[in-house]
């Protein structure tokens, strides 16, 4: 999946033909004898900031005669427009960030030029008077980047939704690949209804706690949880109850894809009954297979 191009493309920037890969700004540090990554939103970095690192990016690599274009779209996601194709893997920024980094990209003889240009970037990077700024003001520094999603966007993407409506743009980019309307996440299901109106399939996505879960944060992952719970949650128990909707709920952890089928008549049967969110975490946990 070429992620930098379509998420680029939900930035509201069209990717042309290049090639692209996201080249999101983190800082690395040494905790425990471990390599944490802490991403672009943790850093809290200005536009001022990303705007004035990826010009000093580009004038570097300019003067050393690479062709190669870094820029910010927002504060915390940066893409790299690369002069050639790039074939390689690394997990998603969402996936690493609050975590362990064992290796940046693959030691493979195929991107070695591109470990290259990681290298001469952080050392860029580690001698700038922004950073420098930040390191005596106690603050984290942008030290490194992280490159994942590489590829051109793709043609002929289809998709079964009528629309959809989310704050995220790769959501946003899939969509505009596909030639379907984007709409901003609404803020409840009523605000859905009012929105996407009775007709078509809609794909909304709903992402409040992802950042409390990456940095273990209990007290935003609880208010989060009861934002949902009141706005969409509760709503939509309403609404099976009525026999107005039917539910088919995922959610993706690290021990897999749960997933529940809920309709009017499962709310009949009295013998099942709920469990905490404790339990159930314990269960998937026991029922997770061994590494």
């Amino acid at each position: 999946m070429p992620y930098a191009a379509l998420r680029l493309l939900g930035e509201g920037i069209d990717p042309g033909d290049a090639h692209w890969t996201c080249a999101d700004p983190v800082h690395l540090r040494f905790h425990q004898e471990r390599l944490i990554l802490a991403d672009g939103s943790r850093v809290d970095i200005s536009l001022a900031e990303a705007e004035a690192l990826t010009g000093e990016l580009n004038r570097y690599f300019a003067d050393v005669g690479e062709t190669f274009e870094f820029r910010a779209a927002t504060p915390e996601r940066w893409y790299l427009r690369l002069s050639a194709a790039a074939d390689f893997e690394t997990p998603p920024l969402s996936a690493m960030a609050g975590r362990r980094v064992d290796r940046q990209l693959p030691e493979e003889g195929r991107t070695a030029w591109l470990r290259k240009l990681l290298n001469e970037a952080q050392m860029l990077l580690h001698g700038q008077a922004i950073n420098e700024a930040r390191a005596d003001a106690g603050r984290m520094t942008v030290n490194s980047l992280w490159l994942w999603g590489p590829g051109q966007l793709p043609r002929d993407l289809r998709a079964e939704w009528t629309a959809v409506c989310s704050d995220h743009p790769l959501a946003r980019g899939l969509a505009r690949c596909a030639g379907i309307a984007a709409q901003a996440a609404p803020t409840s299901l009523a605000a859905l209804e009012q929105q996407a109106g009775a007709d078509g399939r809609v794909l909304v996505t709903l992402d409040p706690l992802l950042r409390a879960v990456q940095y273990e944060d209990s007290e935003a992952w609880r208010d989060g949880l009861r934002a949902l719970e009141r706005d969409w949650f509760a709503p939509l128990a309403a609404a099976v109850r009525r026999g107005k909707v039917a539910l088919d709920l995922r959610a993706s952890t690290i021990y897999g894809e749960p997933a529940w089928q809920v309709e009017r008549g499962d709310l009949w049967k009295f013998w099942k009954r709920p469990q905490p969110l404790q339990a159930l975490a314990q269960q998937l946990a026991a029922e997770a297979p061994k590494a």
